[in-house]
C-alpha cells in the first residue's frame, strides 16, 4: 500500500495550493480518505474528509469555506484545494486511507485510519 502525497510547497498568506495523494495497492473506491496536518511541535489534526464514494465530505471548523477535498476514483487519487491560506495553515500534510467508512460516511479521527502517506510539507510566509 502506498499513498503518495505531493503539491507541498512555499506560499504567501492569501495564496492557493492544491495537495494531492495518489494511491496504489488497495481498491482505492472502497476507502475513505481524509487529510490530516502536524504543525511544527503540535499533535496532528484532523482537516478534511471524503466518503468513499466522493458524496459526504466533511472539513474542520478552521478551514471551512478555504479548503475543499475531492477524489477521482478512476485516477485513485484524493485531492485538497487550498486556498486564502494563512500563517496557521502551515504544517505538514499527511493522508490517509480508512477501510471501515461506509459508501456516505467519513471518519474524523486518525485512530479510524489504516493507512498514510509520508506527508508534504506546506508553508506559508506572512
Amino acid at each position: 500500500v502506498q499513498l503518495q502525497a505531493s503539491g507541498g510547497g512555499l506560499v504567501q498568506t492569501g495564496g492557493s495550493l492544491r495537495l494531492s495523494c495518489a494511491a496504489s495497492g488497495i481498491a482505492f473506491g472502497n476507502f475513505g480518505m481524509g487529510w490530516f496536518r502536524q504543525p511544527s511541535g503540535k499533535d496532528r489534526e484532523f482537516v478534511a474528509a471524503v466518503s468513499r464514494n466522493g458524496v459526504g465530505t466533511r472539513h474542520a471548523d478552521s478551514v471551512k469555506g478555504r479548503f475543499t477535498i475531492s477524489r477521482d476514483n478512476v485516477k485513485n487519487t484524493v485531492y485538497l484545494q487550498m486556498s486564502s491560506l494563512k500563517p496557521e495553515d502551515a504544517a505538514v500534510y499527511y493522508c490517509a486511507a480508512d477501510r471501515r467508512s461506509s459508501t456516505y460516511t467519513v471518519s474524523t479521527g486518525p485512530y479510524d485510519y489504516d493507512y498514510w502517506g509520508q506527508g508534504t510539507q506546506v508553508t506559508v510566509s506572512s
